[in-house]
């Protein structure tokens, strides 16, 4: 990988996007397919090489390639997570050498669907990664065959391996997410102020962590528990 291109990317994970910190029933099943996939890549079974995982914006897509590459880690692997918002600016040359890594996770593929030179190299990356028996994990917002890929053997590779939809979280999932989250930070998030975030912001749990982020930095700021009003003079 060149040096520049490494120097643009933004590499680092978030330390609270793990496996045990994606709350909620609804998509545990995923959680569990996930960690096998990774558990048989660090004993070297012979296995399928890729995972595609699909969902709508929200569903914590990002999260569980984050979570996936903390997991690795922690079985001693190497991993690279990388997304199409920021792969999209530079060339395809960053995908040099990525082979050498035991999982490559690769966020948002939609962003390429009328890229045929980032197709192409996403192609040829997962048959390096396949031939050095190495993993590839990719998420995108539809399945494979409706993402808008005009590359057909791109589409046949995402449609050989392993794939999962990721669902969307019921309302009182998303809560006890916020409340795990705001207690991870040192917050108290009580059913009332976390049910009205969910009311009055966007649905997304990205969205939703993000107001979560904000509030926390001006509740240290500012000395206040987050309550009802105080959201209100923050986020209204």
């Amino acid at each position: 990988m060149k040096h520049n291109a490494q120097l643009a990317l933004s590499v680092q994970l978030p330390d609270d996007e793990t496996f045990s910190s994606y709350q909620g029933s609804t998509n545990q099943a995923v959680v569990a397919q996930l960690q096998q996939f990774i558990n048989t890549a660090a004993i070297k079974e012979d296995r399928p090489h890729g995972f595609y995982l699909f969902g709508l914006s929200g569903v914590g897509k990002s999260h569980l390639l984050h979570a996936s590459c903390a997991y690795a880690s922690e079985l001693g692997l190497s991993s690279l997570c990388l997304s199409f918002s920021e792969l999209k600016q530079l060339t395809v040359e960053v995908f040099d050498g990525l082979e050498n890594i035991d999982l490559v996770c690769l966020d948002d593929l939609h962003l390429i669907a009328g890229d045929t030179d980032w197709q192409q190299a996403v192609f040829d990356l997962f048959n390096r990664l396949t031939e050095q028996n190495k993993s590839l994990l990719i998420s995108g917002n539809q399945s494979a065959n409706q993402l808008g890929i005009t590359l057909p053997d791109l589409v046949s590779r995402l449609s050989w391996g392993l794939t999962e939809q990721v669902k969307i979280l019921t309302d009182d999932e998303k809560l006890i997410a916020l409340q795990f989250r705001a207690q991870q930070r040192g917050l108290i998030l009580t059913d009332d102020v976390g049910r009205f975030l969910l009311s009055r912001l966007s649905r997304g749990m990205g969205s939703l962590l993000l107001a979560l982020d904000e509030l926390d930095k001006a509740s240290i700021r500012e000395q206040r528990k987050i309550t009802i009003p105080f959201i209100k003079e923050v986020l209204l």
